[in-house]
């Protein structure tokens, strides 16, 4: 699992809960700990075997319910100024993480840290000016959050390797829509090409909302 797919599986499993019915739930729940040991909560985290248990209860039906559950998550809308497309937060847990973290000043300084390019936690602090206890509690935060992401290592000189990290959002909009608040975001490729849930269904919602 990496990064925000942390943050869409525990919605997803929010979504399944509300949408599909005490006793399919329950199904679901007993096949996922015949099958992996585990409940509802943890293999929506695993989107693979979440797909793996829905296709067989549901067949080719799996991908349309999918669907239905990811866009009670987020909605894609393709912007034909920048021809790249801007995912709306539909889901009010992800959306508050979000807005805690821009909220938070050494947290968005710390997202703005990286967006140039990927640093270890040492630098970001270093740029940021930022106390290293609560630096390094807020870096933790936004990892633990899955709104920075592992994109590539640096070695010491004493050998060891240390993660250099990178935000998930290449951009952020915030606005507000007849008193709602609104999220959209643009996704960095990097999470995009490791993210299990937008690997299998990134072109199904794009199609969907074209």
């Amino acid at each position: 699992m990496t990064g925000f797919d942390s943050l869409i599986g525990k919605s997803l499993g929010y979504a399944i809960k509300r949408n599909l019915g005490q006793s399919t739930v329950e199904k679901i729940e007993s096949r996922a700990f015949e099958r992996f040991g585990t409940d509802l909560t943890q293999v929506s985290y695993d989107f693979p075997k979440l797909d793996l248990i829905l296709r067989e209860f549901f067949g080719d039906k799996a991908s349309g319910m999918e669907r239905q559950l990811l866009q009670c998550i987020m909605s894609v809308q393709q912007s034909k100024i920048e021809n790249k497309e801007w995912i709306t937060i539909e889901d009010s847990y992800i959306n508050r993480i979000i807005l805690e973290a821009i909220g938070d000043d050494d947290k968005k300084n710390i997202l703005n840290a990286v967006l140039d390019k990927p640093r270890i936690i040492s630098e970001i602090l270093e740029i940021c000016k930022i106390p290293q206890t609560s630096g390094y509690r807020k870096v933790n935060n936004l990892i633990q959050n899955g709104l920075l992401i592992i994109n590539g290592h640096e070695l010491t000189d004493d050998g060891r390797t240390i993660n250099k990290y990178q935000p998930v959002f290449d951009n952020i909009q915030i606005h507000v829509e007849k008193n709602k608040v609104v999220v959209q975001v643009q996704l960095t490729k990097e999470y995009l090409d490791n993210s299990s849930i937008f690997t299998m269904h990134f072109q199904n919602l794009m199609t969907q909302s074209l």
